[in-house]
């Protein structure tokens, strides 16, 4: 009695299936990785220096603000079509500065925040700052945000098209905060929020 067993080779019918099954497989974990958890971008203009440049390339954490709160100092991206139509399918990148419930005086190169905690307002520090960007912006900016409205700057204040222009950021437009930056390979950073002594305010 032969008790050896033979193994039969898949046929290529059965591999190419495999393939495709696993491919199928690997697109879908890919999509949704890239939609509800990470998301790479690559940073286009000069809003952000020096914090960050034209051409660095960030993923971004798209999960975080699923469960909490963006809060103030945070960097995050966001979709831009509430602007105007020839903006669906654009993002920018700015600092977040004002929360729900904020009134937010910008004045020359101050920013003041009033709130509930802080009733007679606090200049915001801002050590991210580069002092050769100066802020040429001249007008005087005063609004007070509501429920699920974010102010929003750019750290090159002088060269940013932001909340002092065009008013209040939606939570709903937020996609996420970057997490990592991976280019240039001489920069990498790893992005945490809570250096900044007002970063609890």
């Amino acid at each position: 009695m032969n008790n050896e067993h033979s193994a039969q080779s898949p046929s290529w019918k059965q591999e190419v299936v495999s393939f495709v099954k696993s491919s199928a497989l690997l697109i879908v974990v890919y999509g949704v990785i890239r939609l509800y958890v990470a998301q790479p971008f690559i940073v286009r203009g000069m809003s952000m220096e020096t914090t960050l440049a034209d051409g660095d390339y960030v993923v971004v954490d798209a999960i975080s603000y699923r469960f909490n709160d963006p809060k103030r100092y945070e960097i995050v991206v966001f979709r831009t079509e509430f602007l105007s139509d020839q903006n669906s399918g654009m993002y920018y990148i700015k600092r977040l500065i004002g929360l729900p419930g904020d009134r937010v005086v910008v004045d020359g190169d101050e920013v003041r925040i009033y709130n509930e905690i802080t009733p007679e307002g606090f200049i915001l520090d801002e050590p991210y700052l580069d002092p050769r960007h100066p802020n040429t912006f001249a007008s005087r900016v005063d609004i007070t945000l509501d429920e699920d409205e974010y102010f929003v700057l750019g750290d090159n204040r002088s060269n940013s098209s932001d909340s002092r222009f065009w008013g209040a950021l939606n939570r709903e437009y937020i996609v996420g905060k970057p997490s990592i930056r991976l280019f240039p390979f001489t920069d990498i950073t790893v992005y945490r929020y809570n250096t900044f002594s007002q970063a609890s305010l």
